[in-house]
């Protein structure tokens, strides 16, 4: 289960910007960046599922209210389309403070539209998925079409998007009209994806088709059949998030896991299985395919050390293992003991002490979050479990490591 965190950010525009963080419980494996559709929030169907979708199989996922809207601020009738591009940009730039810049983009109908544009402006993003957008920005104009002449002579009007009243500019027009999406889409030079529902009735499907035609390789179109424009099915938003985790997967660097329901014992492999972790080189510049059972991942390096950043490096590897070890014990004692903890999260920070040659020992410093109503003695408790670990208990004790070379003959087979 994915952990919510509320947060804020500075917008482009000086507004603190109110924000959702669906974190996978495991250590990141990548992130992305959630844009909501044109006069919504964050907190719309779509944005919530198929955001805690992507954190459930692994993709830490930000999605935010754009100025003016939700619980952020400033003054919607003094933004437009190129705003939302910049808090876009804003965004990113706030996890990248973190540490956790946006491999991805998702974004839903104008949404979707403000991804296209912002992408090539965030050098991190190598995938962005559009989800019933526009072909043209200024496609948003026919839901307040009763409206435009009103806008056109006096500067603004007063319009109802959504049940809820709203007060848009000239400005807004004169924006939506200036952008030239289709431009972008085709200078994207990042993967893409089109989702689209071949009936909806507020972005049509030509507008798929325009975008998917206007795109360079590699994309790919899937579509939402049976699903309407704001996605308000439950199953609709969950296929959605199916898609776009295993399609992201091969361009952003992760393997990430399709949630499906569980085996049978019959089926489930023992706990303990002896099936030995195998490594191999698998192209690029120092990328390798990690396989764990049936577990695909990757491992890498960042460019900072020759790499081209295709996965966590060796050490993230060591530190994730003691990560989500300790985050298992714990949630096993907590359970079998009937506490309230409704989510667990541990950050661990590594640190060599100096040159291997020195003997120093290594840092693995690990910081942990329970959420949950939990009194001290509980959270004291908690973390003395956590120290029982059995990856913490192998890492303090230290290993024997036996390196073992294979025969030539078989050597042949390695490809």
């Amino acid at each position: 289960m994915a952990i919510s965190e509320r947060v804020e950010f500075p917008g482009a525009h000086g507004f603190s910007l109110a924000a959702r963080f669906e974190r996978a419980q495991a250590p990141e494996q990548a992130v992305a960046i959630f844009a909501h559709c044109f006069s919504c929030s964050k907190d719309v169907f779509a944005a919530s599922r198929i955001s805690a979708g992507l954190a459930e199989r692994g993709i830490s996922v930000l999605r935010f209210d754009f100025t003016g809207l939700g619980a952020s601020g400033g003054d919607f009738a003094n933004t437009n389309f190129s705003s939302n591009i910049a808090d876009l940009i804003a965004a990113a730039d706030w996890l990248r403070g973190q540490n956790l810049a946006p491999a991805l983009l998702v974004g839903h109908s104008l949404g979707g539209a403000a991804c296209l544009m912002a992408a090539g402006r965030i050098p991190e993003v190598r995938a962005v998925v559009t989800l019933g957008a526009p072909a043209h920005a200024d496609h948003v104009a026919a839901q307040f079409a009763d409206s435009i002449a009103e806008i056109e002579a006096h500067g603004e009007a007063h319009v109802t998007l959504g049940g809820r009243p709203f007060r848009l500019k000239r400005d807004f027009l004169e924006d939506v009209r200036g952008q030239k999406l289709l431009d972008a889409t085709g200078q994207l030079r990042r993967a893409l994806l089109v989702l689209h529902a071949p009936l909806d009735a507020t972005v049509g499907i030509e507008n798929a088709a325009e975008i998917f035609a206007a795109a360079k390789h590699p994309k790919s179109f899937v579509s939402l059949d049976g699903a309407d424009h704001l996605l308000t099915r439950k199953t609709d938003a969950i296929y959605a998030a199916d898609v776009i985790a295993a399609w992201a997967g091969r361009y952003i660097g992760i393997a990430p896991t399709i949630v499906s329901p569980s085996p049978s014992p019959a089926e489930e492999a023992p706990a303990q299985a002896a099936f030995p972790v195998v490594v191999e080189e698998s192209g690029g510049q120092l990328r390798n395919r990690v396989t764990a059972g049936r577990h695909r991942l990757l491992a890498g390096e960042p460019q900072s050390h020759g790499g081209e950043d295709s996965g966590p490096s060796p050490f993230q590897w060591l530190a994730a293992g003691l990560g989500a070890c300790t985050s298992m014990t714990m949630r096993l004692y907590a359970d079998r003991k009937g506490w309230p903890v409704t989510g667990i999260r541990v950050e661990v920070n590594h640190v060599k002490r100096g040159p291997d040659e020195t003997g120093q020992p290594d840092v693995f410093t690990r910081t942990i979050h329970l959420a949950g109503q939990l009194n001290d003695e509980q959270r004291q408790r908690l973390l003395e479990i956590a120290e029982k670990c059995p990856v913490h208990k192998t890492l303090i004790r230290g290993s024997d490591v036996p390196t073992l070379l294979a025969p030539a003959k078989d050597d042949q087979t390695v490809t």
